[in-house]
């Protein structure tokens, strides 16, 4: 006897086909079709931390702003390779000109400068070292901060062990449900992997002003869910 059924899941729905494709579908399983969604996770240190940091710069002329943007964003750049990180871990992430006006009732807006911004991209490897980077970086001129994004560099490995644990937590479900209807697990049909990803991190972004008055800024890695969602399809007998 054919049975399907909808147990705690989506089962294929042979309603929502044609005529031949349901009595195909229902030929090729001789049992009932359970499909279950689980999410595996793993757990990783982060070892990397992306982080911008730029320089905004104001001035009477588009000219004067973008010049006093480049010699401070030059002092910025060379802080960091002073500091060891390699060129491949700085990107250019942005750059913007924009006119700045004055605003005043019923009155039309008047020019009164222009506002040059940088904004670099920074891989930190060794994330302890990352928090003093950046307040020589202030220092240096570095006055538009924001981040971080703290990640895994080589996630592959615990993305594995993440599907293995989704597969185990799906077949561990799925004979709850057989278990409760009084049938067995007979084997898995198909899999297929909807997501895989961390987390997403917070951002906080600070001016220089607040940077220079505080302690040494420290990043702390802490630990990172790494997660991995499947669909998996068990035929119950």
């Amino acid at each position: 006897m054919i049975r399907t059924a909808c147990i705690g899941g989506a089962i294929l729905a042979a309603s929502a086909l044609p005529a031949a494709a349901q009595e195909v579908r229902l030929a090729a399983v001789d049992g009932t079709v359970l499909e279950v969604s689980a999410e595996g996770v793993s757990t990783r240190v982060p070892d990397v931390a992306v982080i911008q940091a730029g320089v905004v710069t104001q001035a009477t002329t588009a000219a004067a702003a973008m010049a006093q943007n480049s010699t401070r964003m030059a002092a910025v750049l060379a802080a960091l390779r002073g500091a060891g990180v390699a060129e491949r871990d700085m990107q250019t992430a942005s750059i913007s000109l924009s006119p700045q006006y004055r605003y005043e009732n019923n009155q039309p807006p008047v020019l009164t400068g222009y506002q040059a911004s940088n904004q670099v991209s920074i891989r930190f490897r060794d994330i302890a070292k990352s928090g003093a980077i950046l307040d020589t970086l202030v220092k240096q001129g570095a006055n538009n901060i924001s981040g971080p994004n703290l990640t895994v560099d080589k996630p592959e490995a615990a993305l594995d062990e993440a599907r293995t644990d989704a597969i185990a937590r799906a077949r561990a479900r799925a004979t709850l449900y057989a278990n409760a209807a009084g049938l067995r697990v007979d084997r898995i049909l198909t899999i297929s992997e909807n997501g895989a990803m961390p987390p997403p991190m917070p951002v906080m972004a600070f001016r220089a002003g607040k940077a220079e008055s505080a302690a040494d800024t420290q990043v702390v890695a802490g630990e990172q869910q790494l997660s991995v969602t499947l669909s998996v399809r068990f035929l119950l007998k």
